[in-house]
């Protein structure tokens, strides 16, 4: 087991914290021109308070905010307000979170280059010295040396950008802001960047408040489906209800998760609402979230008790095959298929898809729980792991990882199927080593991956993937040594004896292989299986049927 890195222990992957349901607004072209309207005035209310939160910096505190609210309630109200700064909040947190990340990334890559240039060219990678290795030309070397400087630079600004506090933010998004200079290769006009642009920085989402009357005050959605909204109190002539409120005419009606959602607004539990526009469908949406009680992980054993699936992730299915508590596989492998390109709806279509047919299959075995190996690529991506690689660097650069297993946990929870993540390492090469070959019969053809998912499987069950050598087969089913040329005790005993429970230890050897000749070797006549013929004076008597003679009556 030398070289081998410590393994990490399986663990229930805990079920998600929160739910978000959507519901499709046919609104009439008057509701549209409100929502446009309303949305476009809160959104330049949220990109100046934006900016503002962004010149503050670390130095803000909770004064700063309370200052920044008062502000926004006499340009809106207190709730609008309120909704406001705390998104506000939210995207500089996030913004900061991603600076941090970022630097991490640049400093990981120069250290990478740094010790790759350090090495010859063509020096090989020692992993047990830990050295890496060289690059493989002189040209590559410069161009990574230039490389190394450009990242330097990068890593003085984002410093820079950290110790002042200040973060890049942009409204709408960074790629549709670089898309107004390439409006030719995205294939869009003018008016329709300007569509998308417009429609990306509106703000109508509203945090729910329990307590209040449907869990909403600023976006109120009734349990008969009634969507009404409150003005800000600059746009309060558009209202159509008291109270400043707007009732939209569409009936919202969530399909999915209907009745939870229900529950809660009748309960008046808090349900967050945010509203939005797709400029390409022309149409508008409405999402409802809330977060859901903290419920405790499923003990490990209790999940595993019925058997575990165990799935291999792969760039275009999932390999599943069940296992039972004793880390046997049961029945067929089975492979869910899913294709990866296209549009990101179509990428995430396909993988609820897959996902659903997985989590049927599980029910129908029988099993409480999918073993997932816990992969996390983001190491890999760089340029100087894989870099000459670009074939293996794409794979993983467009693997969802990180969509699969969220996906995954947050449908699970909804079929009471507990998510298993086991550590990755060695899974593919073990099961392929160990478990492909025996498997393979004339008519199932194992695969890497079908092996893969055995691995996965016992490694959740808390069994070895490795199988020891199998047992050295005996060259007899009786006794392993030939007998004695005679039957006197000088012989002594016979050196090995077959077990009492060895089956068939009293029966003929099998006939030796190799090439058949008119004389047939010892024991494999036609009468090896009769320990009676081999006597040259007969049948012993044991083998006869026998009786004792009466006394003559003479005597």
């Amino acid at each position: 087991m030398g070289g081998l890195r410590e393994l990490a222990a399986p663990f229930v992957v805990p079920g998600p914290a929160a739910v978000a349901i959507r519901d499709r607004l046919r609104v009439s072209e008057t509701d549209a021109a409100v929502l446009a309207e309303v949305g476009a005035y809160l959104g330049s209310l949220a990109a100046g308070d934006l900016a503002e939160r962004s010149r503050q910096g670390t130095g803000h505190d909770a004064t700063a905010w309370a200052v920044r609210k008062r502000e926004l309630t006499g340009k809106s109200s207190a709730r609008w307000a309120g909704s406001i700064t705390k998104a506000t909040h939210d995207q500089w947190a996030l913004a900061r979170r991603g600076q941090a990340a970022h630097m991490t990334w640049l400093r990981e890559q120069i250290d990478s280059i740094e010790a790759r240039l350090a090495r010859p060219l063509g020096a090989k990678a020692n992993k047990r010295e830990g050295l890496a290795r060289g690059y493989a030309t002189r040209a590559e070397w410069h161009a990574k040396s230039r490389r190394l400087h450009i990242l330097k630079a990068r890593l003085a600004a984002v410093e820079a950008d950290w110790a002042a506090g200040r973060v890049h933010v942009v409204r709408g998004g960074k790629r549709l802001a670089n898309t107004r200079h390439h409006l030719e290769a995205a294939g869009l006009s003018e008016q329709q960047w300007q569509a998308r642009w417009q429609a990306q920085r509106i703000f109508l989402a509203a945090d729910g408040e329990s307590g209040k009357r449907f869990g909403n005050e600023t976006i109120r959605v009734t349990d008969t489906g009634q969507l009404s909204l409150k003005l800000p109190t600059p746009l309060a002539h558009l209202a159509n209800a008291p109270h400043g409120r707007y009732i939209l005419d569409v009936t919202v009606a969530f399909k999915h998760r209907g009745q939870e959602w229900r529950d809660r607004i009748t309960a008046n539990r808090a349900v967050a609402y945010r509203i939005h526009h797709d400029t390409a469908r022309g149409r508008w949406y409405v999402t409802a979230s809330w977060q859901r009680a903290t419920v405790p992980a499923l003990p490990l054993q209790a999940a595993l008790a019925q058997g575990v699936v165990g799935v291999d992730m792969n760039d275009d299915h999932l390999a599943a095959w069940r296992l039972d508590g004793h880390g046997n596989p049961v029945g067929e492998p089975q492979r869910f298929f899913y294709d990866l390109s296209g549009s990101t709806e179509h990428r995430d279509a396909q993988l609820r898809h897959a996902l659903t047919r997985l989590l049927h299959h599980t029910q129908r075995c029988g099993a409480a729980a999918i073993a997932l190996e816990d992969l996390d690529f983001a190491a890999e991506k760089g340029r100087e792991q894989h870099g000459r690689n670009k074939r293996f660097r794409r794979l993983i650069a467009r693997f969802p990882t990180a969509k699969l297993k969220a996906r995954l946990t947050s449908m699970a929870a909804e079929q009471d199927i507990a998510v298993v993540a086991v550590d990755p390492a060695y899974t593919s090469k073990w099961g392929a080593q160990h478990w492909q070959k025996p498997l393979t019969t004339p008519v199932r053809k194992m695969s890497r991956h079908d092996a893969a998912s055995i691995a996965v499987g016992r490694r959740a069950l808390g069994h070895l993937i490795r199988l020891g050598a199998p047992p050295r087969p005996l060259r007899h089913w009786g006794r392993t040594a030939p007998p004695p040329q005679h039957r006197s005790d000088a012989a002594g005993h016979r050196t090995v004896q077959a077990r009492p429970e060895t089956r068939r230890r009293e029966e003929p050897r099998p006939h030796p292989p190799g090439p058949r000749t008119g004389c047939a070797p010892p024991g494999g006549g036609a009468k090896a299986g009769d320990q009676g013929a081999q006597h040259r004076s007969g049948h012993p008597a044991e083998h006869e049927s026998w009786y004792q003679d009466p006394l003559p009556l003479s005597l």
